[in-house]
């Protein structure tokens, strides 16, 4: 389970540290990366649907057992980012530099995936049913 903590408690992270100035860098994204943005709406739902993945894994790194069914579709997110690009340098419609996030993504969808197999077989203790009664609380 340490590990399982270790890998999503870094991709969160370094996440929140990389997407973040995205909502900053719009107008920055299609002068370095001609044509411009048309779509903002995409551009900006892109970017808060990645940051809240981001916060997900943070989540996730709190208590791999309790929210393990969560890994699955964290490899999926990081999958379909990183093949997408993939795709696109082979079909010269980005840039080749691109594979630099698309395969830093890529070895974060290995390490959920090696997480999902190493928490295989262990089980969240929860807490007994006294402990949830609102008189408790």
């Amino acid at each position: 389970m340490k590990f399982a903590r270790i890998v999503f408690w870094i991709a969160g992270i370094w996440g929140l540290l990389v997407i973040t100035p995205l909502y900053f860098m719009f107008d920055l994204v299609g002068r370095q990366d001609p044509p411009p943005i048309t779509h903002p709406g995409f551009y900006y739902g892109f970017v808060g649907t990645a940051l809240a993945w981001q916060v997900a894994f943070c989540i996730l790194a709190t208590n791999p057992l309790r929210y393990r069914p969560l890994m699955l579709p964290s490899i999926l997110e990081k999958a379909t980012y990183s093949i997408a690009v993939a795709v696109l340098v082979l079909q010269h419609r980005t840039h080749p530099t691109d594979l630099v996030f698309a395969a830093t993504d890529f070895l974060l969808g290995l390490l959920f995936l090696a997480a999902y197999l190493k928490t295989r077989g262990q089980h969240y203790a929860h807490l007994p049913a006294e402990h949830h009664s609102p008189a408790n609380h």
